[in-house]
Parts: structure tokens; C-alpha cells; sequence
């Protein structure tokens, strides 16, 4: 069944008419130049990419292809966990689970850091729970390496640490594990894997930590129910609707009476995530997919509980309903753009249109060639058109560069291929701006503007992004006569 879900997925990526996406677009550039670290990731997921791309070629088909591969090994993972801590039979009823979870079915279509994370995290819960079990050093090894992998995929992998903490605590007959020097040997494995992602790092100012300190927002942060109550629903839609409800009926059983062991240890590296996140969203923000490791020992307790109490008309509810919605992601990306949905919101709007950008831009690079004055260089504002035209020009020779306006880069491309007086002029900016002012994007601190930087800036043209939503435009302007900063 997982072998007839994996074509399936290979068959829509084939058929998917959705543009990639810009962070999509950005890990392909990532691939492209292998490093021990990015400005707003670990390197794994540009690794596995260059991988695939290498075998495969540059299609949107080829940077997606690892997806569906790689969730389907944690399928088989989660296979292995549930046979380890109850039987054969819960092992492959989880694993299905898992491999439908609406989630899972639309990360399947999409290239992200998610995907690595969640076998990593699955590979070192299966060493985790087999250190109790066995005085051999492979789980040890297996924890190691997958705690390392999975920190050089996201560092959401660190929540691992707290879960197992958690779990000892609570749980005083399994504390033995700590004086057991398998444990810190598997640790240490996996702390030594991240060094060179410091190293890079520190050379770079801690980038990366900078830029996750910034995503979580909690400088000034007040508190905001309504963004904790959004992310708390949002889990029905990232679980599904029976499997969320029955693991609060599970949690809410577990203030009552105490769980079998199996269960306990699945609980610990699940419900502290989602707590934790749940308040990242009261203090701050938090994206739906930030408590997507949970749901890995989630999927697990739940198929266990509704096993154990023999509840197959809910297990089977639950398989046709996420069978229904992969059904239907597979419908919406292979007619992405082909017509208006009812009630005229498009689901994949914001993944239509980038690649008719990049044709844009490409037109008006051709028009001033044949005018006779060609542009030196393209100047971006934005990270989502930087990664975007770097992607779908990529066989185009003019330079492209992004606009540096502050103190310290704000993205990958500020910090690795700024705007510099050497590139020439004239300069083609292309921005999802109409205006020409020097006003801050609201979503960025104050910036120097690069039409502030020249003495003149003309606007060429401006643009309505076909089958995108109609707020979003791209303008070009010609900038000349650089003043320096």
C-alpha cells in the first residue's frame, strides 16, 4: 500500500502544474553551491536537493522528487517504531496512518525542511526507545546519527533533547539510561554531525541563528490568544480531524489514569511539542507545520489506542477521509491555474504565477537588448523574487543581485550576492512594488531603498501576474547613475 501511494505522489509531481515555489526556489540555489549552512536553514535539505537534481536534472519535478521518497522511508520508520513497542499489526496500521495524514499528503507535493526532519526524528525515537531494550551500541548509534541528521535539517531536531527529558522525568524506572555512556556517546555523535554548521555559522555571523531568532518573533511580543487558538485548530487540518480529537481524548485519559509504558513514551515526544508551540503562538506567531515532529509518535498512540480498543469503524473513517483529501490535493495541483474554483479563491495562488514573473522579466530584458541598451545587471528587493529568477532564468547571463539596504542582510541572497557598483549599470530592479518612494516594506525594518541609491529611477512597466491573486503586481524600473551608500 505504501509502494501504491508512492506512485500515486510520483504521478502528481509529474503532472503538478503549480510554479515551485519561492523557498522551494531558494533551496534549489542552495544545491547549487554546497556549504555547511544557509542563511535561513542547515544544509540537509540543499544536499538531498543536489542529490536528486544531479540524477534527475533541474524540473520543478526533479527538486520535488525527494519528498514522496523520503516520507515514505519514515513511513517504513514509523513501521519499525510501532512493531518495536507493540506489534507487527500496529506498526503497519501507523504507518499507513502516517503516510495519509493531510499533512504528510501535502508535503509529499512539496520540497521542504519537514521532509528530512521527520525521518530523522523517527530514526532517533526508534534508537531512543531501543536503549531500554538492548545493551548493544546500534541504537546508540542509530539516535547519533539521526539526532545530528536531523539538526542539519532544522533545528526544530532540538526539541528531541527536551521530549527525552521530559519523558525521564516523568518516567523515574527509565532514569537508569542516564548513567548508560551509550546515551551520551549517541548524543555526543550527534553534536559532533552539527559542528560544521557552527563553523559556518560563526563565520557568518551567526546568520542562521539570527534568522531564527527573528522568525520567532518575541522581542516586544504581546500575548495573543487568537494566534494560539489559530495554530491549536490548525492541528486538525495537520493531523486530521479524528486523529487531533483522539489524542486529546488520549491526553485527557492520561490525567486520569496511568498509560502502558509504550504509550507514556510516545506521549512525551508528543504532547510537550504541541504544548510548547501552542505557546510560541500566544507569545509570538507559529506556523502550522511547527509542531509537525509531534505527530510522528502521535500518529503511533493514536493507531495504538483505537487497535487496542478495537474502534475500526474510526480507523477506517480516517483512512477514507485523508484518502479523500489526497484525492483531492492530487485534483488541485494537476488543474492548478486551469480554472477558478468555486467561490473564486484559488487554494494554489500562491504558488501560480511565479514562473510567468520570471517570463516577464525575461521579456524586458530582450526588449532593451533589441533597444540597444541592455541591462548590466537585475536588482532585487525581495527574497522571493531573488530565489524565484534565479530559478526560472537560470540559463540566462545577465547578473542578477539582491539590494542590501540595511546594516546586516535580511536573506541568503543579501548576504552571498549583493548589489555592487562593480556590477554596472544600467540596472533593470524588478520588485512587487508599484511605488518609487523610499517607505519600508511593513514586514521589514527601515531599509535604504535602492531607487534611493541612484539618481535616476524610471518606471518601465508594471505587470498583473496571470493566474495569481490580483493584489500581486511586479514593476521594473531602469536605475542609473549609482550614488553609493
Amino acid at each position: 500500500m505504501l509502494a501504491a501511494l508512492l506512485a500515486v505522489r510520483v504521478a502528481a509531481l509529474a503532472l503538478n502544474r503549480t510554479d515551485l515555489f519561492f523557498d522551494e526556489a531558494q533551496y534549489w540555489y542552495w544545491s547549487t553551491e554546497p556549504a555547511f549552512g544557509y542563511y535561513s536553514k542547515p544544509p540537509l535539505i540543499a544536499w538531498i536537493i543536489a542529490a536528486s537534481t544531479g540524477v534527475c536534472g533541474t524540473s520543478e519535478f526533479c527538486v520535488r522528487l525527494p519528498s514522496p521518497l523520503i516520507h515514505t522511508a519514515t513511513a517504513l520508520a514509523i513501521f519499525a517504531l510501532g512493531t518495536r513497542l507493540y506489534e507487527a499489526r500496529t506498526g503497519a496500521l501507523a504507518a499507513l496512518a502516517f503516510a495519509l495524514l493531510p499533512g504528510v499528503s501535502l508535503s509529499a507535493g512539496i520540497m521542504s525542511t519537514d521532509v528530512p526532519l521527520l525521518l530523522c526524528w523517527t530514526l532517533a525515537l526508534i534508537g531512543f526507545a531501543a536503549l531500554f531494550e538492548t545493551r548493544a551500541w546500534w541504537p546508540a548509534l542509530l539516535l547519533g546519527a539521526a539526532f545530528g541528521l536531523g539538526l542539519n535539517a532544522k533545528y526544530a531536531m532540538a526539541w528531541f533533547v527536551l521530549c527525552a527529558g521530559i519523558y525521564l522525568a516523568a518516567t523515574p524506572s527509565r532514569r537508569a539510561v542516564l548513567a548508560d555512556p551509550r546515551l551520551w556517546a549517541g548524543l555526543a555523535l550527534g553534536a559532533l554531525l552539527i559542528v560544521p554548521n557552527l563553523a559556518w555559522n560563526q563565520a557568518n555571523s551567526f546568520a542562521t541563528f539570527a534568522h531564527t531568532a527573528d522568525n520567532a518573533k518575541w522581542q516586544g511580543a504581546l500575548l495573543n490568544p487568537g494566534k494560539a487558538a489559530e495554530f491549536f485548530l490548525s492541528q486538525f487540518g495537520v493531523f486530521g480531524p479524528l486523529y487531533f480529537a483522539g489524542l486529546l481524548v488520549i491526553v485527557w485519559r492520561a490525567a486520569r489514569q496511568r498509560l502502558p509504558e509504550p504509550d507514556r513514551l510516545l506521549m512525551a515526544f508528543c504532547l510537550p511539542l504541541v504544548v510548547a508551540i501552542t505557546i510560541q503562538a500566544l507569545v509570538s506567531r507559529a506556523h502550522a507545520n511547527w509542531a509537525a515532529p509531534a505527530y510522528v509518535a502521535g500518529t503511533v498512540l493514536v493507531i495504538a489506542t483505537l487497535a487496542r480498543e478495537a474502534s475500526w469503524v474510526w480507523l477506517k473513517a480516517s483512512y477514507g477521509l485523508h484518502t479523500l483529501v489526497l484525492a483531492l490535493l492530487v485534483a488541485g495541483t494537476t488543474l492548478a491555474g486551469a480554472f477558478v474554483p468555486p467561490g473564486g479563491v484559488d487554494p494554489f495562488a500562491r504558488t501560480m504565477g511565479w514562473r510567468a514573473l520570471a517570463e516577464t522579466t525575461r521579456a524586458e530584458l530582450a526588449r532593451a537588448r533589441q533597444a540597444g541598451q541592455p541591462y548590466a545587471a537585475i536588482i532585487t528587493d525581495d527574497r522571493a523574487l531573488s530565489a524565484t529568477l534565479l530559478y526560472y532564468l537560470r540559463d540566462q547571463k545577465t547578473l542578477l543581485r539582491a539590494w542590501r539596504g540595511g546594516s546586516r542582510p535580511m536573506d541568503h541572497f543579501e548576504l552571498t550576492r549583493p548589489y555592487q557598483p562593480s556590477n554596472g549599470e544600467p540596472v533593470l530592479l524588478v520588485s512587487l512594488r508599484s511605488d518609487v518612494t523610499s517607505k519600508p516594506l511593513p514586514s521589514k525594518p527601515a531599509r535604504r531603498e535602492p531607487q534611493d541609491a541612484f539618481s535616476n529611477a524610471q518606471l518601465v512597466s508594471t505587470h498583473l501576474l496571470p493566474a495569481a491573486s490580483q493584489t500581486r503586481r511586479v514593476s521594473f524600473f531602469r536605475l542609473t547613475g549609482y550614488a553609493g551608500s
